[in-house]
């Protein structure tokens, strides 16, 4: 085991006591969002990326350093949208000093303070699912990508972190051209039409969307066409990399 892991359980300063990063981290794939989760060793159960925060980094600075440890990526976009605080939180799941001596082979005490009240950060990262080669830690059993419609049996609150995270997501793409992060660089208008139904679980009138879509400037037509079939060649689009900061910034008449 890395000396890293070992200062992370017996706490020897090196980070904050009761206080962490949970990142949601989203892909969207095959008309699909999904979520990238981690499986603890030895149990049974998933959660979120997440870790705690080193004493020497900020809090963003923590959830990226969690997002390229499972991705391999840098400069993600990611978003923080709430906190998470509960005495319960850790009670009941099954994580015990016995589980946490084969995961580490340390002899962590029962009234270790990672069994204390710890309080959660959350993010949401948005990153594209076909660049992502998923990153288990030493400590996992396994890291992969989930559907958020069908999610694997997930540990402490993390389920309800996962629900929050897709409601900010939801508000914030409805106002904020952030599918820019989830799609490749160029596509389809059904393509993006797709993501956009995806993500806020409803339809949306096919030429309503292209309307209101090419009305903000911030998608580029292309004098490019993608066949998908013997009589269909759609044109390709892209986003508009100036237009797109400023609507990250201000907004765009997005909500749908």
């Amino acid at each position: 085991m890395e000396q890293e892991d070992a200062d992370f359980f017996l706490n020897t300063g090196q980070f904050l006591y009761n206080v962490g990063v949970d990142n949601v981290i989203f892909g969207y794939h095959e008309k699909e969002l999904k979520v990238l989760l981690q499986q603890p060793i030895p149990l049974d159960k998933w959660t979120v990326t997440g870790g705690y925060i080193k004493r020497t980094e900020s809090i963003e600075e923590a959830a990226n350093r969690i997002a390229f440890l499972r991705t391999g990526l840098k400069g993600l976009f990611f978003q923080q949208f709430r906190s998470f605080g509960n005495p319960d939180r850790s009670k009941d799941n099954g994580l015990t000093a016995a589980h946490l001596k084969k995961m580490t082979g340390l002899d962590v005490p029962e009234d270790s303070w990672i069994f204390d009240y710890f309080v959660s950060v959350a993010f949401y990262t948005l990153t594209e699912f076909s660049k992502v080669e998923p990153k288990k830690g030493e400590l996992e059993a396994d890291c992969q990508w989930w559907p958020v419609s069908d999610l694997p049996p997930i540990m402490f609150d993390h389920a309800m972190i996962i629900a929050e995270a897709l409601k900010a997501l939801r508000l914030h793409i409805a106002h904020y051209p952030i599918g820019y992060e989830l799609l490749e660089e160029k596509f389809t208008l059904p393509e993006i039409h797709s993501l956009y139904e995806t993500i806020l679980g409803k339809s949306l009138d096919d030429r309503n969307f292209a309307k209101r879509l090419m009305a903000t400037g911030i998608i580029i037509k292309l004098n490019e066409t993608k066949k998908i079939g013997a009589h269909r060649s759609p044109f390709l689009y892209k986003f508009d990399k100036e237009k797109y900061a400023e609507g990250l910034k201000s907004g765009v008449a997005l909500a749908f």
